[in-house]
């Protein structure tokens, strides 16, 4: 897979490149991006391409499970710029419906180490459904259970993003909004979960 990689590039620079060279050539100074996407690292959820942006027009961090987690200094360090330097206006966080990350939370028997250890940063998603479902009596099928727990997870993130002091310092100021959508790959189309607009939060 390797040398596709390397020729596609070749084929991008000849098709693509030399026609917007001077687009390029204003990015390389400078970006501008309007939105800082959370999203997961599922090879089947490109962001340039199932939101039809620009480079430059949107900031991407990308993890199993599209997870905010207040220990990890990648993603810290994504939404400490994108805030005090890019002030980017708009944060969403993506989820995806069939994620393998929301499915591995049900495999307790598992072999691996470091992903379970991830996705403690999740597991509250998948009580919160149970429970609710429990107290329903409601026997679902797997498949639409997960697809709950994948919505549920985007509001727990959205949740843990609001944690970080300067995210709501953010939102008390009025210049940034944060977003939950969840993307359908059987549809390609996005649904919008939830958005705080504005949402006042205590210092």
């Amino acid at each position: 897979m390797i040398t596709p990689l390397l020729e596609g590039n070749k084929r991008f620079v000849s098709e693509y490149f030399e026609k917007e060279r001077e687009f390029f050539r204003g990015l390389a100074k400078d970006q501008k991006p309007t939105v800082l996407w959370i999203g997961c690292s599922d090879s089947r959820v490109p962001v340039n391409t199932i939101t039809q942006t620009r480079p430059g027009e949107v900031f991407v961090h990308r993890n199993v499970g599209n997870i905010v987690a207040s220990n990890d200094w990648n993603l810290s360090a994504v939404l400490e710029f994108s805030i005090n330097h890019l002030n980017i206006p708009d944060i969403v966080i993506c989820g995806h419906y069939g994620c393998g990350g929301i499915n591995a939370l049900d495999d307790a028997d598992g072999e691996d180490k470091y992903i379970p250890i991830w996705l403690n940063n999740a597991y509250k998603a998948r009580e919160r459904v149970d429970e609710k479902l429990q107290g329903l009596h409601i026997d679902m099928p797997k498949e639409d259970r997960m697809k709950l727990i994948v919505e549920e997870n985007v509001r727990l993130q959205l949740e843990h993003l609001q944690e970080y002091p300067f995210v709501r310092r953010a939102m008390q100021a009025k210049t940034l909004n944060i977003h939950g959508w969840v993307y359908d790959m059987e549809s390609g189309e996005i649904k919008v979960m939830k958005s705080h607009k504005n949402r006042q939060q205590p210092s």
